[in-house]
C-alpha cells in the first residue's frame, strides 16, 4: 500500500457514513501512522526522558512499532491474542498500545501477585473515554477509582442492594419471569419449531435485571428502546478511540463521528434514567420505611431511600451510574453463562443426561423447578463452575491500574500501568488443569476448587478488593433458568444435526458470548406436564 492509497483510506473515513467502529483494526493502525508523524519527534523526546529516570527491570515484551506499539498484534479476540504472546514472553509480560503501558496476567502466580499481595497497589481501574460518559465519569461501583466514594457505595451494594437477603427477595420475578419463557418454550416444543434460545435468554435475563432495578411500571416499548441502547453502549466501549491511547490525537474520534455518537447515547439513555428516577420519587415507594415493604423495593428504590438517609450524597448521576452497573454487569453476563452451558451440555449428550437424571430425580413429578430444590442439586453446580471454567464471561476480568510502582513476578511495574488479568488463559492453563481444554464437571467433584476469590486459578468473578459483588445476584438467576430448561426439555439441533459437531466459534464484545446464536429443538419431557 502506497502513500496515496494511505490518505484515501483517510479520506473514506472522514466521508463514511456507517458506524466507524466497524473499521478494520490495520484500517486503524494505518490512520495511526498517518496523524503520528507530526508527533514523532515529540513522543521520542519524552520517552527518552523516561528511561533516563531510572532503570528498571521491565517485564518481557513483544517487539513493538514506534508510536503504536503492539496496537497492530490485538485482534477481536484479545483474550487469545494475549494468550499466544504470553506462551512466548511469559505470564507477566509488557505491552505498550499507543502511549499507554500495559501488562498482561496469565498465570495463577502472578494473579495472585496482582490481586492479593499487591491488592491495594492495583485497586484502581484503567478507564476509557466511552466508560467515563456512558458511567457517568465513572460514578458507578465498577469502574469508580478506589478511595471513599468507592468504599460508601460498594458498602450499600453488598449490604442492601446484592445481599443474600436481597437476591432472596427477588425470588418472586426470577420465578414470573421463568415461567413465561418456560410456557413459551413448551409452545414451541408442542410443534416441534426451532427456537433461537440465544435471543430467549439475552431477553429473559435483561427482563428480571430491569424488574430488580427499575420496577414493573414500564412498557415493553420503553425497555425494548433501554436494551437497544445498552447494545449501542457495549459497542461504543468495546471499539476503538484514539484518544484512549493516543491523547493528542482524540480529535480523530471527533472526525469519524465516535464522539458524536457516544454523545448520542449518552444522552438517550441519561433522559430514560431522569423518567425512571421522577417516577420512583413520584410514587413515594422509597420513602416508606415499613418493614413489610422492603421486600418489594427495587434498586433505585434503594438508592433514592440512601441518598436521604447517609451521609453519602448520592446524586442522581451516582445513581444513574449504579444502576447502568447493574444492567452491563447482571444482565449479558448471566446471560453467556447460561448459553455457553447449554451449548457444552449439547455437545456432549452424556453430561446433559446425567444433568437432566441428577435435576429429575430432585424436582420428582412436580411441575416445575423450586429454588430450594437446587441446593440438593450438587452435579449442576459443577456443570456451572466447568461452564464458568472454560467461558468466562469477562474473559480478561475489568482492567486495573498501578496507583504506585511495585514489584510483581520479580519484575518492576510502574505506577499508572494498566493490568490485564486474562482470566479465560489462567483456567485453561494446563499447569492447573488436567485437559483444560475439555468439558469435565466432574474434575469438580470433591474438589474445594472455587470461584469466590480464594483460588486464583479460577477467578471469573475477580478476586480481592475489586471482585465482582454481584456474583451471588447472577448466580441465582443461572442456576434457576438452567435448572428450568433441562429438568423441562431435552434438546436437540435442528435438521437432527449431529451434536458434536455444535459450532463453538466465540463472538466479539465486552462479555464473549457464542459467535452463532444457539438455535435448538425443544421436545418437552413428560413428567414437566403433569
Amino acid at each position: 500500500m502506497g502513500l496515496s492509497d494511505l490518505f484515501l483510506l483517510l479520506q473514506q473515513l472522514v466521508e463514511q457514513k456507517q458506524d466507524p467502529l466497524r473499521l478494520h483494526p490495520f484500517s486503524l493502525t494505518l490512520l495511526i501512522i498517518v496523524f503520528s508523524s507530526g508527533i514523532f519527534l515529540l513522543l521520542r523526546r519524552l520517552q527518552g526522558a523516561v528511561r533516563s529516570r531510572e532503570k528498571l527491570n521491565p517485564p518481557p515484551s513483544p517487539p513493538r512499532f514506534p508510536i503504536i506499539g503492539n496496537i497492530h498484534q490485538l485482534g477481536p479476540q484479545i483474550h487469545r491474542v494475549f494468550r499466544d504472546l504470553s506462551q512466548k514472553y511469559g505470564p507477566l509480560m509488557l505491552l505498550r498500545l499507543g502511549q499507554k503501558p500495559i501488562v498482561v496476567v496469565s498465570s495463577a502466580e502472578m494473579a495472585a501477585e496482582i490481586l492479593k499481595t499487591h491488592d491495594l497497589v492495583f485497586a484502581d481501574r484503567l478507564g476509557s473515554i466511552a466508560a467515563k460518559v456512558i458511567f457517568y465519569g465513572c460514578n458507578d461501583i465498577a469502574l469508580s477509582p478506589y478511595g471513599e466514594y468507592w468504599r460508601q457505595v460498594r458498602r450499600i451494594c453488598v449490604l442492601e442492594l446484592l445481599s443474600i437477603k436481597r437476591v432472596q427477595s427477588f425470588r418472586f420475578v426470577r420465578e414470573e419471569e421463568v415461567a413465561k419463557v418456560i410456557d413459551k418454550i413448551s409452545s414451541s416444543s408442542s410443534v416441534e419449531e426451532t427456537i433461537n434460545l440465544s435471543e430467549l435468554l439475552f431477553s429473559l435475563s435483561n427482563k428480571i435485571i430491569s424488574r430488580c432495578s427499575l420496577g414493573d411500571n414500564y412498557k415493553k416499548e420503553y425497555t425494548n428502546r433501554f436494551a437497544e441502547l445498552l447494545k449501542e453502549a457495549d459497542c461504543l466501549m468495546r471499539g476503538f478511540s484514539f484518544g484512549d491511547f493516543f491523547p493528542l490525537l482524540g480529535w480523530i474520534d471527533v472526525l469519524n463521528g465516535f464522539t458524536a455518537k457516544l454523545r448520542r447515547t449518552s444522552q438517550e439513555l441519561d433522559t430514560f434514567f431522569d423518567q425512571v428516577i421522577d417516577d420512583h420519587l413520584l410514587s413515594k415507594s422509597h420513602v416508606d420505611d415499613d418493614e413489610d415493604q422492603d421486600d418489594k423495593k427495587n434498586f433505585i428504590d434503594l438508592l433514592l431511600l440512601h441518598a436521604e438517609k447517609d451521609n453519602l450524597s448520592l446524586t442522581r448521576d451516582n445513581i444513574k451510574g449504579i444502576i447502568m452497573d447493574m444492567f452491563v454487569g447482571g444482565s449479558d453476563t448471566s446471560a453467556t453463562i447460561i448459553e455457553w452451558t447449554m451449548a457444552e451440555l449439547i455437545k456432549n449428550p452424556k453430561l446433559m443426561k446425567k444433568a437432566q437424571e441428577e435435576i429429575r430425580r430432585v424436582v420428582g413429578k412436580k411441575s416445575k423447578v423450586e429454588e430450594q430444590d437446587i441446593y440438593q442439586m450438587d452435579y449442576l453446580k459443577y456443570v456451572i463452575k466447568e461452564s464458568l471454567r472454560l467461558h468466562a464471561p469477562l474473559p480478561t476480568l475489568v482492567a486495573r491500574k498501578s496507583t504506585a510502582s511495585a514489584k510483581i513476578g520479580g519484575y518492576d511495574v510502574p505506577a499508572n500501568t494498566g493490568v490485564f488479568i486474562n482470566a479465560w488463559a489462567i483456567q485453561r492453563d494446563s499447569k492447573s488443569w488436567d485437559n483444560p481444554e475439555e468439558f469435565r464437571p466432574e474434575r469438580f467433584i470433591n474438589n474445594s476448587i472455587d470461584f469466590k476469590g480464594q483460588d486464583f486459578q479460577f477467578i471469573p468473578f475477580g478476586s480481592g478488593r475489586r471482585g465482582c459483588p454481584g456474583m451471588s445476584f447472577g448466580l441465582a438467576v443461572v442456576e434457576f433458568v438452567l435448572a428450568n430448561l433441562l429438568y423441562g426439555f431435552n434438546w436437540e439441533l435442528p435438521g437432527g444435526a449431529n451434536s458434536e459437531e455444535l459450532d463453538m466459534t466465540e463472538g466479539f464484545g465486552i462479555t464473549i458470548n457464542r459467535k452463532i446464536p444457539l438455535h435448538v429443538v425443544p421436545k418437552l419431557f413428560h413428567s414437566a406436564s403433569s
